[in-house]
């Protein structure tokens, strides 16, 4: 059942491996590491299908098979081409380009495969696809030295799109595997509320973590950057942007998880638990890839500011002080989202007020949803 768990006892691994490997074991069979988490058995319990004891075998198997690899890679040396571990964990295969080497392969507990390119060789025309992709030279979105296959592969949306990095690369083709594939990898960002996100050169800061539908993405400040223009660290699109007369935005971040938290003092994460306006004198914080976490009071709703880009209405005056690159940054009051940051005078060293874009108003102009936890 999950989350039962005590810590591991060893002896109760060793009772179930019956012999993982080939019976010409060197050593004794080990046992998984007791001091793994209750929570890890659990999650591989739950996502790879297994029971209790079958998570046992494969972690203590999975153990044995890193430090009979880790020995074989040195003792093989030239000749090596890889290592992995069958279907069920229950075998490690390890290939050479060297038949008489069967033996120390054997002695390990691990299974010899015989193949025509070592790993050395493998990497380097992995090496030759990284430069030829470097210079522009590619469609492909994913490319790998394969040890099960003994090839390197090239995943790309179609037939053409791989051999032509191939090509590119100036490598041997009978070396390289085309995969047809519709994968195309993104980097998976947490959006937090106060993180730095960045627009060309420029920096703002994420407001809160929304969804619109099943669109992840984020509310910031609309002078931060206008639609359609594209973001990094997180990478997304600008869907909306007001400004002046509003300062709000929201952008889009396929991809990323949206969270329902805000980076609070020290590097604490602080939950967003809804979206309660707070009464004037009523404590507030605010969180920016600037100046951090700071915190004031709620002095005035409903200000209207005058910028030298244009008149903004409905903001909330604070005295918690920010710098540049704070802008689109968390207000919070409690566990309760307040807004989004959109200018002020001063600065965190001699004071400062601040104003913010309240977030309902964000969540009802674009749909959105705020992330809570």
């Amino acid at each position: 059942m999950l989350g039962k768990r005590c810590a591991l006892a060893g002896a109760t691994i060793v009772a179930c491996l019956a012999l993982p490997f080939s019976p010409a074991l060197a050593e004794p069979a080990a046992a998984a590491d007791p001091a793994t988490p209750p929570s890890v058995i659990d999650a591989l319990e739950r996502d790879l299908g297994l029971t209790e004891q079958q998570v046992k075998t494969r972690l203590a198997n999975e153990q044995r098979a890193a430090a009979a690899e880790a020995a074989l890679t040195t003792s093989l040396g030239d000749s090596y081409a890889g290592a992995w571990l069958n279907a069920d964990a229950s075998k490690l295969m390890v290939a050479t380009t060297d038949a008489a080497e069967a033996r120390i392969i054997e002695l390990k507990g691990a299974q010899p495969v015989f193949v025509s390119r070592t790993l050395a060789q493998l990497t380097s025309v992995k090496d030759q696809l990284d430069a030829a992709a470097e210079k522009g030279q590619t469609d492909a979105s994913l490319w790998y030295v394969d040890v099960t296959s003994n090839s390197v592969v090239i995943q790309a949306a179609t037939q053409e799109a791989g051999e032509a990095l191939a090509a590119a690369a100036g490598v041997d083709k009978d070396t390289v595997k085309v995969a047809v594939s519709s994968e195309s990898p993104q980097p998976f960002m947490d959006i937090i509320g106060g993180s730095a996100y960045y627009i060309g050169t420029s920096r703002c800061s994420v407001g809160f973590a929304v969804t619109r539908g099943s669109t992840p993405g984020f509310v910031t400040a609309g002078h931060c950057g206008r639609r359609g223009a594209g973001t990094s660290n997180p990478s997304g699109t600008f869907q909306d942007s007001s400004f002046p007369g509003n300062d709000y935005a929201w952008v889009a971040t396929p991809g990323h998880n949206p969270t329902p938290y805000v980076r609070g003092s020290g590097g604490s994460l602080v939950t967003v638990r809804g979206s309660a306006q707070a009464s004037v004198g009523s404590s507030i914080c605010r969180s920016g890839s600037t100046t951090g976490w700071r915190c004031g009071t709620i002095q005035q709703h409903n200000a209207t500011v005058r910028y030298a880009q244009g008149t903004v209405s409905g903001l909330t005056r604070t005295s918690a002080c920010a710098e540049p690159g704070d802008s689109g940054g968390s207000f919070i009051s409690g566990s309760q989202a307040q807004g989004v940051t959109s200018g002020g005078s001063g600065n965190c060293w001699f004071g400062g007020t601040t104003y913010h874009q309240p977030v309902n108003e964000i969540l009802s102009a674009y749909g959105l949803t705020l992330r809570t936890g």
